[in-house]
């Protein structure tokens, strides 16, 4: 995807985002994030995006931020988020996708463009988790299914097992073996994961259909899946190698 069609996937999706969570209310529980209100879901993502408004006018060198406390009463809270969601979808508009910017992935370039698609699929998913506490349930047929285009969806896919999952569990070794095909059928994309004991993942394109585990339907329902969010998408053989690509 083009960096402008990530910053418009921003707005969508936290457009979709703020209307479910306002509908549900401040206090309704999120099925999806075990223990979290919507006031914490929200404050969550606001501070997310306070977060990267910082880390676009930051020096690439810089050491790690820390975004600003949000105000607690709901009211308050929805008008910063806003405001968050505004600034920095400005910020990432006015930088252009080459802009230099800290990035908290030492693999990554340091540049505007890793947080417009980081934005894009953390809003996303956590718009998911909003429509389920608005649903009051974590089913998967509780919300919508096919709301993400497929390669949006695709893109969301690749980013988590590319960039999160390794990043993860280079800090926490799996210790478990084996390979997991995830396969996003009208994206027309694959990817393979070879777990080791004790090793960072490997992730590839994948040439081969014979795995110990599969999470296999549409991009929108793998996309949900491999982000443990409920999904309609078929997972078959050993689901303790698809447990241990669980990311927070």
């Amino acid at each position: 995807m083009e960096f402008g069609g990530y910053v418009a996937e921003v707005e969508g999706q936290a457009g979709a985002f703020r209307a479910a969570a306002v509908s549900a209310g401040p206090d309704a529980p999120v099925p999806t994030c075990q223990d979290w209100t919507v006031h914490k879901l929200v404050r969550h993502l606001a501070k997310v995006y306070n977060w990267v408004c910082k880390s676009l006018v930051a020096p690439p060198e810089s050491e790690r931020l820390h975004p600003d406390q949000a105000p607690e009463p709901w009211d308050e809270l929805l008008g910063w988020f806003d405001e968050q969601l505004a600034t920095m979808v400005d910020g990432l508009r006015a930088a252009g996708p080459d802009a230099p910017a800290w990035v908290f992935d030492p693999t990554s370039a340091s540049t505007a463009a890793f947080w417009a698609r980081r934005q894009a699929h953390e809003t996303a998913i956590h718009r998911l988790d909003a429509e389920h506490a608005a649903a009051g349930s974590d089913r998967a047929d509780a919300v919508p299914s096919l709301v993400f285009e497929p390669a949006f969806a695709a893109d969301g896919i690749d980013e988590l097992l590319v960039l999160m999952v390794p990043r993860r569990l280079a800090r926490e070794l799996p210790d478990v073996e084996g390979t997991v095909l995830f396969h996003a059928a009208d994206a027309g994309r694959a990817w393979l994961v070879e777990l080791t004991p004790g090793g960072v993942p490997v992730i590839g394109p994948a040439d081969e259909i014979d795995t110990d585990a599969s999470v296999v339907g549409t991009a929108d329902a793998v996309y949900r899946a491999a982000w443990h969010r409920p999904s309609t998408a078929i997972t078959t053989g050993d689901r303790t190698l698809v447990d241990a690509l669980r990311t927070p």
